[in-house]
């Protein structure tokens, strides 16, 4: 009996847009921003000149419990609002790319409007600190001044930057989709742009707090330890979080980079905050700070996925590495603890994060995650992992430290801040370089087990040359994602011989699904559609699962990221990346200048209460 040449009718071709929102959408868009922008600037304006008051007392008002001023409990207020929605509002939109394909414009997503608010509220919230002190109030110990009877908090400024450059981000990110088409990866330059600011205003926030306890103390008043612990515990906790988003791909389990970059993330994330809170609160403040992150992320995964019913998603614990820095807090040094040694606790931390804690923490990939860390990636992982992670504690006692109000000498902390820059930069460039093997290919023969209704298939493969893979590869496996219905539907693949590979469960191959073949080995990264749908927006046509077919490996970026288009300048390219860095790199040199400012000007208030305090003699 002759095999059909393919296994189902043809379906419709995808008719999503892929080249930027509707032209109505980003002026509605525009519009209602600016006129948002105008009330706020309006209402910061009458407070400023009194001709409003309730603005004051509303900052009064929710200060008047802990003393606190009003421009740290109104951002409080709107940051804990924000990044929870915007967190919410990242990983329903994550899931609905991962599960249904790209948008139809921005407003026919409902979590972009979870977003929206997030990134606005987070900007609110640092002006809202910086509009709040009036009449020459100077805020926190290391204002700024920016009018002769205007001061502001050094880290109100920042929380409003990082808000800012999350914002620009989202219409930006329209603008790039009309230039170079839509690019449905998480690390977008500017989706990193949207993520990054909402990350790193946590910092800002910390940082906001510790400005205010000055000015509480300067009333006589002092916060109730429980409620110190427990409130910077809970920011360091969200620290966490917004460092860990950078992992989405890998966690949704539809990564478009080699494994070896999953540790190196999550060392990154886990240094700074964990490190900063055994450092700055105490003992268990780590644990705690996990806890919280676990908490956190648990319900958020709960909601999207059980409640609304998108794709499943799941997280690193990091409790194994915040456990051990607990530990190394008890660690003799020279003959005393390490914790007494700031810097030295910060890097041996990092260097167990990024060993002991990365074991602990395969044993809970290994378990959940769509793929395990295999051997073949393991001294590659732990030679980009090892330094990052030391680097990244580094950084967290260089924050503890500013805290405290005892940085080490300048010069120090730039070499750090530098150096852990430039060797996270170095790690990442070097994850992201794959190669294309040329002139590979994999045949395929499908049989299909599904129904008419919805055909599904399974897959006997053969790759050639037989020596393409080696022994122990990061994957073989198949992927299907996108195809309308919740949820990323993966395989690995049976190896029967050197060069031969079975499924073990059936794969989707109509309507929107886009099916293929990826293997990731050593730096190979590649990839051969089974089936991909016609896109009538792209003009490309229908890449049909017959019963049988020989096709080239190819880059995988190619097939999974159709929307991009090939036709741009390499220049433009290369200069729009260039701007989001020098962004990113503004905001990385705002929160060190934030810090040091802070930092130096407790130092210089401890000493000043040491000189007042020394007896003098008199004759």
């Amino acid at each position: 009996m002759s095999l059909p040449d393919s296994l189902f009718s043809a379906s419709p071709p995808v008719t999503a847009p892929a080249g930027g929102a509707a032209l109505g959408q980003v002026i509605g868009l525009s519009i209602t921003a600016m006129i948002v922008t105008v009330v706020l600037m309006y209402i910061g304006w009458q407070h400023r000149t009194h001709r409003i008051e309730w603005f004051d007392r509303l900052g009064k008002r929710l200060g008047s419990r802990t003393g606190d001023p009003g421009w740290v409990t109104i951002p409080v207020l709107f940051v804990g609002s924000s990044l929870i929605v915007a967190l919410l509002g990242f990983m329903w939109d994550v899931s609905l790319h991962a599960g249904r394909g790209r948008d139809a414009g921005p407003l026919a997503n409902p979590a972009h409007y979870l977003i929206l608010y997030g990134l606005f509220a987070l900007f609110v919230a640092g002006m809202s600190a910086v509009v709040y002190p009036r009449d020459g109030e100077k805020p926190g110990i290391a204002s700024v001044r920016i009018t002769r009877q205007w001061f502001a908090p050094v880290s109100g400024i920042f929380i409003a930057g990082c808000g800012l450059y999350a914002l620009i981000g989202f219409p930006l990110d329209d603008v790039w989709h009309r230039i170079f088409g839509q690019d449905v990866t998480l690390w977008g330059p500017t989706h990193l742009m949207l993520i990054g600011g909402a990350g790193l205003s946590t910092a800002g926030i910390i940082l906001l707090n510790r400005e205010a306890e000055f000015s509480t103390r300067q009333k006589g008043l002092e916060v109730p330890g429980w409620l110190r612990t427990a409130t910077l515990s809970i920011g360091l906790g969200a620290m966490l979080i917004g460092l860990s988003v950078f992992q989405g791909e890998f966690d949704f389990g539809i990564a478009q980079f080699r494994m070896v970059l999953q540790p190196l993330l999550i060392v990154a994330a886990a240094g700074i905050p964990l490190i900063a809170a055994r450092l700055y609160v105490g003992p268990g403040a780590a644990i705690a700070a996990a806890v919280f992150f676990l908490l956190m992320r648990g319900i958020i995964s709960f909601i999207v996925t059980d409640v609304m019913g998108e794709a499943h998603h799941v997280f690193p614990l990091y409790l194994g590495s915040a456990v051990l820095v607990e530990l190394l807090a008890f660690a003799p040094l020279r003959g005393r603890r390490v914790v007494d040694s700031p810097l030295w606790f910060g890097a041996l931390g990092g260097l167990l994060i990024g060993t002991v804690g990365l074991v602990i923490e395969q044993l809970w990939i290994g378990r959940v995650f769509q793929f395990p860390w295999t051997q073949d990636m393991w001294a590659e992982g732990l030679a980009m992992a090892i330094p990052v992670a030391i680097a990244s504690g580094l950084c967290g006692s260089l924050f503890a430290l500013g805290l405290q109000g005892k940085l080490p000498a300048r010069n120090i902390c730039r070499t750090i801040v530098v150096a852990s820059v430039v060797i996270i930069a170095v790690a990442v460039g070097n994850g992201l370089h794959a190669t294309v093997p040329k002139g590979a290919s994999a045949s395929f023969a499908l049989t299909q087990v599904g129904t008419p209704a919805f055909p599904e298939v399974t897959a006997k493969v053969t790759v050639s040359p037989a020596n393409l893979i080696d022994k122990h590869p990061t994957w073989v496996q198949i992927t299907a994602w996108q195809g309308g219905g919740p949820g990323v539907v993966t395989d690995r693949l049976h190896r029967t011989s050197q060069n031969t590979w079975e499924s073990t469960k059936a794969m989707p191959i109509d309507g929107n699904w886009k099916t293929l073949l990826r293997v990731q080995d050593g730096r190979m990264l590649t990839a051969v559609p089974i089936y991909l749908p016609a896109d009538a927006p792209l003009k490309v046509p229908e890449v049909p699962a017959s019963a049988s077919f020989t096709r080239a490996f190819g880059p995988e970026s190619v097939i999974l990221q159709r929307e991009r288009k090939t036709d741009t300048p390499g220049w433009l390219w290369g200069a729009a990346n260039m701007v989001v860095l020098l962004c990113s790199l503004a905001i990385i040199l705002g929160i060190s200048v934030a810090v040091t400012r802070v930092g130096r000007r407790i130092e210089e208030h401890e000493a000043d209460l040491t000189k007042d305090r020394t007896p003098t003699l008199t004759s």
